[in-house]
């Protein structure tokens, strides 16, 4: 189980290794995303709290990667954060998610990406249940769930 110390030597000395890579130009992207799914994903953009599609659901399954299918989330780590976006307290594996140190808007937090493509997830923080404490916050448009 990753804890806060393990995403925090993360951003520091490097993230684990990725199962593969997957890399695209924009244009490739922009062809096989929709408008907002390629704001949020390719240019770190943040959807509006409580509009996301996954925020309210909690269906069996697997969230993964819009831009990859990279397997990211189970649907049983899932939890109500009361934050607006979809939250979860572990990645379905050690290395699907990369980590970086995010100092933009005058915060200091982690961003989350898929480990294969660098699709901009969201932001992970040490707010989160027992017995991770994390809280992976993720937009919506970045999932896909299968």
């Amino acid at each position: 189980m990753l804890t806060w110390k393990d995403i925090v030597n993360f951003t520091v000395n490097g993230n684990p290794s990725p199962e593969k890579r997957v890399e695209k130009t924009d244009e490739e992207w922009k062809k096989e995303l929709t408008p907002d799914q390629f704001k949020i994903t390719r240019m770190s953009g943040t959807e509006i709290p409580h509009t996301g599609a996954f925020c309210t659901s909690y269906d069996a399954g697997i969230y993964n990667c819009v831009c990859c299918g990279n397997e990211l989330f189970d649907s049983t780590i899932k939890f109500d954060s009361g934050t607006g976006w979809p939250s979860f307290t572990q990645p379905v594996k050690i290395n699907a998610i990369k980590y970086l140190k995010d100092l933009s808007g005058g915060r200091d937090r982690v961003e989350i990406q898929c480990n294969n493509c660098d699709s901009h997830l969201g932001h992970v923080f040490p707010d989160g249940p027992e017995p991770s404490g994390l809280r992976y916050c993720v937009n919506s448009e970045s999932l896909i769930k299968k």
